[in-house]
């Protein structure tokens, strides 16, 4: 079976997660993803939080799947050649450097364009165009100036950043829409092009209700589905909303039987107004249904605490597990709080190709997460991250280098 991305070929100039997390994507659907790395080192993450000595980190392993790496001294003339020749072969170039580094190199946008005139170039920074360019950003930097962070955890503690990797991982699935974007323009046009996804861009993006409620906020000095409603007034900012549901349904995260013990042993419960009947039959409290102080949502805003406390009544006599069972039989939209433990041990979720198991020459075989894109006509096979410097000889070979040439540039230490 083909791939979507055949015949795409990617110049990676990445490392750590952002860049790695939209190449990799790259690769899962097909393209030959060429990894420029520095001899002797490599990607930094090769090396960070490592579990076995000596040995590629699962922070590399796990970002770095289904590509080629290639060694090469960017600094060496001959080191540059190399590098000539790859940009003249690839279609697109992907990099997540220092803002300005890549023109520092001798690659300005300008020079690209005259050796590869429908190159795409791609990059990730932490900030787009403004006072912040200059900035070097990591993860939970974007998460904060994205807006994330100040808009969760609970109103009464500090802003909080959140586990999902939004800033990095999220970036890398932007761009990586974006260069798809650009090949595709590139069919009418001729010409390739630069794209540019900002961290705080890319977190501003996926923090787009707040914004939306940062506007209602404004009109109307209240967010009555937040659980500081009615209680206690508003400032001129959207608060920190704990674990209310980001839509027009209230939910809140809800004790279960055993949560003395298991810090996982939680409910995600959404009072959705639809089965709102259902709702309190299951719990037993079926006089809600018609009393007024508990019929209509918009009365229900205001019952919202004791309502959920309610209901967490209930839940606690149940496993999360067996909460599901009863509440999806009413079509009550409710989820379990998974641990890592639990999902990578979930045989639906191994079945789908989106917790794969990978076999390393060096580390054996590991967990990783698969492509969580599933398309028909092209399946993704994961394989395995390359060893630093992999497949130096096999691309400089496709590049029309002999293998003369090849030991040449081995004894000069430019690979």
């Amino acid at each position: 079976m083909s791939k979507a991305l055949d015949g795409v070929r990617i110049l990676d100039f990445t490392h750590v997660q952002s860049g790695p997390t939209c190449t990799q994507l790259l690769a899962w659907f097909g393209a030959d993803v060429i990894k420029v790395e520095k001899a002797g080192e490599g990607d930094a993450t090769r090396g960070q939080l490592r579990d076995i000595p000596g040995v590629d980190s699962l922070y590399f392993t796990m970002l770095n799947h289904n590509k080629r790496s290639i060694t090469v001294n960017t600094k060496d003339p001959k080191g540059k050649e190399v590098l000539d020749r790859l940009i003249k072969t690839c279609d697109v170039l992907v990099e997540n450097f220092a803002p300005g580094a890549l023109d520092r190199m001798g690659f300005t946008w300008e020079r690209i364009q005259e050796l590869n005139p429908r190159m795409v170039v791609a990059s990730v920074k932490g900030f787009g165009p403004g006072k912040y360019e200059d900035c070097k950003v990591y993860e939970n930097v974007a998460q904060c100036a994205g807006g994330a962070a100040s808009t969760t955890g609970f109103d009464d503690g500090p802003p909080l950043v959140t586990g999902a990797q939004i800033g990095d991982s999220g970036t890398g699935l932007h761009l990586a829409l974006g260069i798809v974007a650009a090949l595709y323009q590139r069919n009418a046009t001729g010409r390739g092009q630069k794209v540019l996804a900002p961290m705080q861009d890319a977190v501003l993006n996926l923090c787009r209700v707040k914004l939306r409620d940062q506007q209602r906020l404004e009109r109307t000095h209240t967010l009555n589905e937040y659980p500081q409603y009615p209680d206690t007034a508003f400032g001129d900012a959207v608060p920190r909303a704990g674990n209310a549901s980001g839509g027009g349904q209230p939910g809140s995260i809800l004790k279960c039987k055993g949560w003395e013990n298991d810090p996982n042993a939680y409910i995600y419960f959404i009072t959705q107004a639809a089965v709102w009947p259902a709702v309190c039959k299951v719990i037993g409290q079926e006089d809600w249904i018609t009393d007024p102080a508990y019929a209509k949502p918009a009365a229900r805003l205001l019952h919202l605490k004791p309502i959920f406390a309610r209901i967490e009544k209930w839940t606690m006599t149940k496993t999360k597990f067996e909460a599901m069972e009863i509440l999806n039989q009413y079509d009550i939209p409710c989820g379990p709080i998974l641990s890592m433990k639990e999902i990578s041990e979930e045989p639906s979720l191994r079945a789908s190709g989106t917790i794969v198991e990978v076999d390393h020459p060096e580390r054996g075989k590991y967990l990783t997460v698969g492509n969580p894109i599933k398309m028909s006509d092209s399946a993704t096979e994961v394989t395995r991250s390359p060893l630093l410097g992999e497949h130096t000889d096999e691309v400089l070979q496709q590049l029309g280098y002999s293998a003369v040439e090849i030991g040449s540039l081995r004894e000069a230490k430019v690979i």
